[in-house]
């Protein structure tokens, strides 16, 4: 995955575009929830994409933190694509998702105790045996504090690492939301990351909360990415040395060469970490 440079997130509207894509280091992410169908277009798409361009898998329904283990059903689905495609990444979200058979379209925020910690190694561990692979796990956006928390977030997500052996998706729009919102200092989190671990980094644009405005933003992945979540990524970079870097836009999507030209920035930020090696 490090051979890679900076992607952007797939959409079906996009597929021709993507497909004849010939930009240097350019690979695309799809969440794995939309293609696991057996036959159709989409995994179709999919396959076509995949023959030409190296794909990353970003699940949002695995529910690792949450109280029950993965659903054996998805998980198995899950697997199988994973065979299929043998993606350059496959990614989760530290969130939880399902209780008991009801599943919320959501990724849900939870306590960082070490009942949680346990809980969701376990789950971490449970997926890369079913899959096979490693995968990476994404630090989640908070927009409200939670009381009761043991863990430093960081230092769960390091404790999770070293546990399980899987490796960091560091989303610094969610750090900086996150920041914002609660009230942290968002350079700190990334300086306190362990490098060695971090398989990839996430970029997007966020909003304002219609109601409260600046004093609620919201990971909304439907703009630019703004100029201090691009100099947090910088720093970033600075520490750890290049990562391969996704752009999300998921909401108000642009026109392909308009979501080229994002990662175009973060392209030109990677090949000066590279020269400067």
């Amino acid at each position: 995955m490090h051979g890679l440079s900076a992607g952007i997130g797939f959409k079906p509207a996009h597929f021709v575009q993507a497909v004849q894509a010939r930009h240097e280091g350019l690979w695309f992410e799809v969440h794995p929830e939309n293609y696991l169908a057996d036959g159709g277009p989409r995994p179709r798409m999919l396959a076509a994409l995949a023959a030409v361009h190296p794909v990353s898998l970003h699940g949002v329904s695995m529910s690792l933190a949450g109280l029950v283990p993965p659903e054996p059903t998805h998980l198995q689905r899950l697997a199988a694509l994973v065979r299929a495609l043998r993606p350059a990444l496959v990614s989760e979200h530290l969130a939880w998702s399902r209780i008991g058979k009801r599943y919320e379209p959501d990724l849900l925020p939870f306590v960082r105790d070490t009942e949680a910690l346990q809980r969701t190694a376990r789950h971490v561990m449970a997926m890369q045996d079913a899959l096979g692979c490693p995968i990476a796990v994404e630090n989640p956006s908070h927009y409200l504090g939670l009381p009761g928390h043991t863990w430093d977030e960081v230092d769960f997500l390091r404790e999770l690492v070293r546990r399980t052996g899987c490796a960091l998706l560091v989303d610094v729009n969610n750090v900086h939301v996150s920041a914002h919102n609660l009230g942290f200092d968002a350079a700190d989190w990334l300086a306190r990351v362990p490098a060695e671990a971090v398989a990839e980094i996430h970029l997007a644009g966020h909003g304002m909360d219609p109601l409260l405005g600046d004093a609620l933003w919201i990971d909304s992945h439907d703009a630019p990415v703004a100029d201090d979540a691009w100099a947090l990524y910088q720093g970033l970079l600075d520490r750890i040395g290049p990562r391969p870097t996704l752009i999300e836009w998921d909401s108000q999507v642009p026109e392909f060469e308009r979501l080229l030209q994002e990662r175009q920035h973060a392209q030109e930020l990677l090949a000066r970490q590279r020269l400067a090696a």
